[in-house]
């Protein structure tokens, strides 16, 4: 089993904060999910998240006009330049204070960041000199009284446009220039919100939080402005003239009325073209159009209300803006006439986005993490996805591995597609927190158990709960199972220490299975078909092993050192791993009930200290302990984690540690250093443990109760505890999936190309250029085991795709089991991506016909990506079926006559243009 595991998607969660934005060529729209960008892309149906982490959460995001670069800055100043084409990052720069907006050029030379009340202007990379310009400072500008919350550029690339809190949009320039040095705006009575320039022209438009609208009329176009000789300020100019003035003076005054004398006489004739050429020269100024007032209904309603975000689309000149309320409204400008208004949600609307073809509109909501892209010409959803509100406690992988079903705090069960990224059903039946779901092994329903005292069993052909399973009294269920006959449902009770045993057919109480003398942590059946033994952990240190079909009141009972929290199944069903909360996994048979080895893995957990820890790491070191664990598809490895940012995997044969994956470095939450930053402790003491607050706020202090996960809802927002709550294994194989606190993250072997050389049984004459040559000498076996064993995906591909048809039997009986085992794995790699799907299936139905016994993680990985091709030709098949129909149904309302003269003339027409040309 190959350990290559890399970071791949984020899934669960969509939009955090911060700014949505297009790509230019507006298929793709992205946003910042905590410290991660993702890219969805709006033609494909895919989301993307890019192998780039910060160290906080990101805010301010912009592409350059080329779309090669994006600018992405934390809540912290660290700015990160991003290429878009390597996904790499070229250069880093710290603000060192938080940025409010950012923007690139027209040109892309240049990019505006606004920090407090500063606004710096910088040089950005040149793609069309090839120089490399990182952060060069060009201006500064501190003019504004308050902190800056937005700005633009104007179509020429001049002058930039700024709004801030203190109700006032000032006129910066880039170059310095004689129409105007700096140009201040006044007549809102709220903070700005937005500021935009017109296409091609100069004229503003700009929007207050309380919903006032004001436009500006330019005095000038951009081509009249004019760039000074000199670049420098209007202030030096003025002070160096003053010093000229002072020299003239101490000069003789005989010599002085002399020259006098002189200039005169030459100001009656030189000077006049001089003041007409500056009386030529025209200063930038602006004129206010008019004020007008948006959602003055919504205001009027509930006066809490306010404008919360807004974007001008300068090519068809649409303002929309956001309200704190779910609002927003389509404005047709200057006119400021309602096109449309809708109300997408009851949170606070934080980025409106427009894409450059000003057909589609995207919206982000932090509160409930949403995401929407609105067209507002068909008034219908282009994309609509919300990820959990609260943490995901429980996931499971469908039997294909295709589908992930994720449970939340929130009572929400969401189900994501892997190859997609986007969830597309959603099921809120619970009205408690969910604590566990799992699969049926048909692959046609799975089953939940929540706090709320039911199971409930959802149906993935209509997507309906079609079963709830209750007990005779109210009982918060805290785990759930299913055997491998899909026809058993257990669930454990947390209250009530007791084992419910279902009939998913029936409905019916099968059984209650008592014996345990604490609450049931987790259940596990027997994936053997022909076995019914189902596995319980209690917190009572014991380990049952029951018969649920054939004696259920008769149990094995292991003895555990410590409270049991999870226990699995290995694969074949003749092992269970069991961890419990003193850090160790142990393993035992099943048969014999004997221990065959123990992992001892709190040290690789880590401390994960929080701000407000009071003691030392060492103790805290003695919390952990794996609260969830899972076998690998092949059973030879097991993935556990707990409270910590820590993922382990670990081999079950020597007991060692093989990887160890750290899922996120994410400094806006909690407990993710293993040591208190030093800069808060004082001579007062640990300063996190200082609530801030107003005089207004009383006395009441919102410190966290010891114990408590959550503790004040507002508190876990702003820095929620990082924490694992679930690790599943694929069952294909080739990737696992983590339920954290910053989301679902799925890690697989095939995500991206690292450059790592895994050679396969390789020998000396296996190399690219003796399988080219091969190829061309037709020896199809030789050069396919180079391949192989060359282990490259490129030239596996090239040498399947050279093979006729015709000699593809030929060549599979040459080979040996290993390498059809590997050449099934690279197929299923290949049929993701490749046109040629009928040639890669001879492939696979001569393979299978000879070699009987394959792996079953072969098989399911072949069995999920025969799915998606079959989705994917189904459409274009249904497609094409009713544009026949459509043809035929036209071809049978035309006359036959009309038809024969239609063919009639069109054979003489013919005829003529093939005489004509001979």
């Amino acid at each position: 089993m190959k350990y290559n595991y890399k970071f791949q998607n984020l899934l669960g969660t969509v939009y955090r904060r911060g700014d949505i934005i297009f790509t230019n060529d507006g298929n793709c729209v992205i946003s910042p999910v905590g410290n991660r960008i993702t890219i969805y892309n709006l033609k494909q149906n895919k989301s993307s998240t890019l192998p780039i982490e910060s160290h906080y959460n990101y805010t301010a995001i912009d592409v350059s006009p080329n779309g090669s670069v994006l600018l992405a800055i934390n809540e912290q100043g660290e700015a990160q330049m991003i290429s878009l084409i390597t996904c790499t990052v070229i250069h880093r720069y710290k603000f060192k204070q938080q940025v409010n907006a950012v923007k690139f050029d027209p040109d892309g030379k240049h990019f505006a960041a606004c920090c407090d009340s500063t606004v710096f202007i910088m040089s950005a990379p040149c793609v069309f000199t090839g120089e490399f310009r990182s952060f060069i400072l060009k201006r500064v500008y501190k003019k504004a009284h308050d902190e800056v919350t937005c700005l633009d550029w104007s179509a020429c690339g001049r002058l930039l446009a700024v709004g801030s809190k203190d109700t006032c949009t000032k006129i910066y320039t880039l170059d310095y220039l004689d129409n105007i040095n700096m140009y201040s705006l006044s007549g809102h009575t709220d903070k700005i919100v937005g500021v935009f320039f017109e296409k091609k022209s100069l004229d503003l438009i700009t929007v207050s939080r309380n919903g006032q609208v004001c436009l500006w009329d330019a005095s000038i176009d951009p081509d009249d402005l004019i760039v000074s000789e000199v670049q420098i300020s209007h202030q030096k100019r003025r002070k160096i003239k003053k010093e000229e003035a002072l020299v003239e003076d101490d000069i003789n005054e005989k010599d002085e009325v002399e020259k006098e004398k002189e200039y005169v006489s030459d100001e009656d004739e030189d000077m006049k073209p001089e003041t007409e050429v500056k009386e030529e020269v025209k200063k930038l100024q602006y004129k206010k159009l008019g004020r007008h007032y948006i959602g003055d209904a919504i205001r009027k309603a509930n006066c809490k209300v306010r404008l919360t975000a807004a974007q001008y689309h300068k090519g068809t000149r649409v303002l929309v803006t956001g309200f704190s309320n779910g609002i927003f409204f389509l404005h047709e400008m200057p006119d400021v006439n309602l096109i449309h208004t809708l109300n997408i949600s009851e949170h606070r609307i934080s980025s409106v986005a427009m894409s450059p073809q000003g057909d589609w509109v995207a919206f982000g909501c932090p509160n409930i993490g949403q995401l929407l892209v609105w067209e507002w010409q068909s008034e219908q959803y282009v994309m609509k996805q919300q990820g959990h509100s609260l943490d995901m406690t429980c996931l499971t992988y469908s039997p294909d591995g295709l589908y992930i079903v994720t449970g939340s705090y929130d009572g929400k069960i969401k189900i994501w597609n892997t190859t997609s990224g986007f969830c597309f059903v959603t099921f809120s039946e619970h009205t408690s927190s969910v604590t566990d779901v799992v699969f049926s092994t048909n692959k046609k329903f799975f089953v939940s158990s929540s706090l709320d005292g039911t199971v409930r069993c959802y149906d993935l052909t209509r997507y309906r709960n079609f079963r709830t399973l209750t007990s005779p009294s109210l009982v918060q269920f805290s785990c759930v199972a299913i055997d491998s006959s899909s026809e058993l449902c257990a669930a454990g009770g947390q209250d009530v220490f007791e084992i419910f045993l279902w009939s998913v057919k029936f409905g019916k109480l099968l059984e209650v299975l008592g014996g345990h003398e604490a609450p049931v942590s987790s259940l596990s059946f027997s994936p053997v078909l022909s076995s019914s033994r189902l596995a319980s952990a209690s917190w009572d240190k014991t380990v049952k092993l029951w018969n649920s079909i054939e004696s259920s009141s008769e149990c094995e009972t292991i003895q555990m050192t410590s409270d049991a929290l999870q226990v699995t199944y290995r694969p074949d069903g003749e092992e269970i791993a069991v961890s419990t909360l003193d850090g160790n996994i142990s393993f035992f048979n099943v048969t014999t009930c004997d221990q065959t080895g123990s992992i001892e893995g709190r040290n690789d957990l880590g401390s994960g200290r929080a701000d407000t820890d009071l003691i030392t790491p060492e103790k805290m070191l003695k919390t952990k302990a794996f609260t969830t664990i899972c076998y690998s598809a092949d059973g030879s490895c097991i993935l556990g984690a707990g409270n910590s940012k820590h993922v382990c995997l670990y081999s079950v044969k020597e007991s060692v540690l093989i990887r160890k994956f750290v899922i996120t470095q994410n400094r806006s939450l909690d407990a993710v250093s293993d040591v208190i930053n030093r800069r808060f402790m004082t001579e007062f003491g640990n300063m996190a443990l200082v609530e801030q607050r107003t005089e207004l706020e009383g006395g009441d202090v919102n410190i966290r109760l010891p114990g408590v996960k959550a503790g004040d809802m507002a508190d876990r927002k702003v820095k929620p505890e990082i924490r694992v709550h679930c690790v599943r294994f694929s069952p294909t194989g080739e990737s696992f999936g983590v339920c954290a606190t910053e989301g679902l993250l799925v890690y697989s072997q095939n995500a991206g190309f690292d450059g790592t050389f895994r050679p396969y049984r390789l020998e000396s004459s296996s190399t690219p250029l003796a399988v080219k040559s091969m190829l061309q000498e037709k020896s199809w076996g030789s050069a396919l085991i180079a391949a192989l064993q060359l282990n490259e995906h490129v030239i596996i591909q090239e040498c399947v795709e050279s093979v006729p048809p015709s000699d593809i039997e030929l060549t599979v009986s040459n080979l040996e089991e290993d390498y059809s085992h590997r050449l099934l794995n690279s197929l299923a790699r290949l049929l993701e991506d490749s046109r040629h799907i009928e040639h890669l299936l001879i492939w696979v139905r001569f393979l299978l016909n000879r070699h009987k016994k394959v792996p079953q993680t072969v098989l399911l990985a072949l069995e999920k990506v025969l799915t998606v091709k079959y989705g994917q030709l189904s459409k274009i098949c249904e497609f094409n079926k009713y544009t026949i129909q459509c043809i035929k149904t036209v071809g049978a309302l035309i006359p036959k006559q009309d038809m024969n003269v239609s063919c009639e003339s069109e054979a003489s027409s013919g005829l003529g243009t093939a005489s004509d040309s001979e």
